[in-house]
């Protein structure tokens, strides 16, 4: 069994960062891919980006409209991915989660996902 624990959230202004970490125990991850979701208040849950295993190259995709502020990274020794937020708007306060995937390739879609965090509150003020 995976354990993910998200950190690093919390409330921010407008035009600031956060940096978010997802750490995972249970299972070495290096070979699965990483990914990250988020869902605002009454929303659909939503891909944010995701970096691959390194089979696939640690290939990283992002949601088109978030690829120019958000940089997603993975630390294989600290089993850890992280998820670095710049330029933060108001609308992207919602709760971030991540999840692993055991194939190594990174997806957009939720239901490829096999374990998933509790996700971690950020909040941006206007």
């Amino acid at each position: 069994q995976v354990e993910l624990v998200e950190s690093g959230g919390g409330l921010v202004q407008a035009g600031g960062s956060l940096r978010l970490s997802c750490a995972a125990s249970g299972r070495t991850l290096s070979r699965s891919a990483m990914g990250w979701f988020r869902q605002a208040s009454g929303k659909e849950r939503e891909f944010v980006g995701a970096v691959g295993g390194m089979w696939s190259g640690s290939t990283i995709s992002y949601a088109d409209s978030l690829k120019d502020r958000f940089t997603i990274s993975r630390d294989n020794a600290k089993n850890t991915v992280y998820l670095q937020m710049n330029s933060l708007k108001p609308e992207d306060t919602a709760v971030y989660y991540c999840a692993v995937r055991r194939s190594g390739w990174p997806s957009t879609q939720i239901a490829e996902y096999d374990y998933w965090g509790q996700g971690t509150q950020v909040t941006v003020s206007s």
